[in-house]
């Protein structure tokens, strides 16, 4: 379009003949197309989010689905004004040491509508803030299904504001900022596996020790409360995934088409995978595994989306299907660690899993800029995926911790055993989610009553 429309203005005498090359020469160009796609895939990624509120909502007991909810919509408009503030300066600004970006573009200060040739060259800055963006929300909304039912709504601002603030923006910058110390050694990770879903899981993991399980879980085990919700949620997930990994190519172009193939194969391969490791295990295949296990290969998936073929894809995804499958149904129950809504045993186990995977099946062939894996004759890709995996666990567990218990100086982590009893959505918001029980009786009381016990929550078979 522009080409064109500079020829006709030449032929017309409108502009100088010299014209062209002082436009060119003013800046990067912005590709249309490019722009549209990456817009629609911000669009999919931030209804992720609400996604997420769906699939933890359903899996909680029904005196908790709207605090549970409110975590991630929450998310959305804490974590949006952190990052314009100060949140994509520091990912995403001048590097300091390989460790953080410089605080350059406080409020966005100089970014505007023309491309960062460092990070996206065909869109305008601005969009690429916005889809990075919603990676960081995302992100901050998967750690509370960890600690779900049971921490204080004063604490989770808290902590999740400094969450983002201290953990996030600088894995971020690590792996995917110019001259972040886990990019420079060569660690891929196309779409989060590392700076997502590790950190958030492992954090969770910290949140949930820290907390403390909740009450009454041997003599009521948890079942989830609206299944139909939590399958809404999942399948929502699936859909904007779609713009999670595919958005990541930062083009509309054939790395988007197969980061977007490769997204499907791997969450149908992750499905069957879970529902047959359930089917054995269990003697019963659910809707909840299948839902689960889908949500496990989208998450092993992400960091390799941009590196590997359709079949290392389907293998990914079979992998990150039983791997989290075990570590839900197996490896926390002979621990016992209350990892509520299983942050840990999808995202943290799923991530891990993907991170690795990377490093096996990566290749040139599928991605020149990144690199070939194990098997393709480059071992030390491997390691690299090692240390990058290592380096988040460490970092992600530590700083968590680190921060519980500075919130913990500020104010209690935990709600009281009554209004944990009574459930959160009455004692912390006053509300309630439905009129009546689920079995159809009336709740007891009007007004603001309690919510009465309607089972709980746990991807546990």
């Amino acid at each position: 379009m522009r080409q064109p429309l500079l020829i006709l203005l030449l032929l017309a005498g409108l502009l100088p003949a010299g014209a062209p090359a002082a436009l060119a020469a003013a800046g990067p160009a912005v590709d249309s197309g490019d722009t549209a796609f990456i817009i629609v895939c911000t669009a999919l990624v931030m209804l992720m989010t609400p996604a997420l509120a769906l699939f933890y909502g359903g899996m909680v007991r029904q005196k908790n689905v709207l605090s549970t909810m409110m975590h991630s919509f929450l998310a959305i408009a804490l974590v949006s004004l952190i990052w314009v503030l100060y949140g994509y300066s520091l990912a995403f600004g001048p590097d300091i040491g390989g460790l953080i970006g410089a605080p350059t573009a406080l409020g966005l200060r100089g970014v505007g509508m023309l491309p960062n040739e460092t990070y996206a060259a065909t869109i305008p800055e601005l969009v690429f803030v916005v889809f990075q963006l919603m990676f960081a929300i995302i992100t901050t909304a998967i750690i509370s299904g960890a600690y779900a039912e049971r921490m204080r709504f004063t604490a989770f601002l808290l902590f999740s504001a400094l969450w983002v603030s201290v953990v996030y923006l600088p894995l971020a910058h690590w792996v995917w900022g110019d001259g972040g110390w886990l990019r420079r050694l060569g660690a891929l990770d196309f779409a989060g596996g590392t700076v997502v879903h590790i950190s958030s899981g492992v954090s969770g993991l910290v949140a949930a020790l820290v907390l403390g399980r909740r009450k009454g879980l041997k003599n009521q085990p948890p079942l989830p409360h609206n299944l139909p919700f939590t399958v809404l949620g999942a399948s929502l997930l699936w859909f904007g995934w779609f713009g999670f990994n595919a958005g990541s190519a930062l083009g509309s172009n054939g790395l988007a088409a197969m980061a977007f193939l490769v997204t499907n194969t791997a969450a149908a391969a992750a499905a069957l995978a879970w529902l047959l490791a359930e089917w054995l295990h269990h003697g019963k295949p659910t809707v909840l595994g299948a839902a689960s296990g889908a949500v496990a290969g989208l998450v092993a998936i992400t960091p390799a989306a941009g590196f590997v073929t359709p079949l290392a894809s389907l293998l990914i995804g079979l992998g990150g299907g039983l791997l989290c499958y075990l570590a839900v149904a197996v490896l926390k129950q002979r621990l016992g660690y209350d990892d509520a809504l299983d942050a840990f045993g999808c995202h943290g186990v799923g991530g891990i899993w993907g991170a690795l995977a990377t490093g096996i099946f990566a290749s040139r062939a599928v991605n020149e800029l990144g690199a070939d894996g194990l098997l393709y004759g480059n071992p030390h890709q491997l390691l690299v995926q090692l240390i990058g995996v290592a380096a988040t666990i460490a970092f992600a567990a530590l700083t968590t911790w680190l921060l519980l218990k500075l919130v913990g100086l500020l104010t209690e982590l935990r709600v009281s055993p009554e209004e944990e009893e009574m459930g959160l959505d009455i004692t912390v918001h006053g509300e309630k989610a439905y009129r009546e029980n689920l079995s159809g009786s009336p709740l007891p009381g009007a007004g603001n009553s309690l919510l009465t016990r309607a089972g709980a929550t746990s991807l546990s078979h």
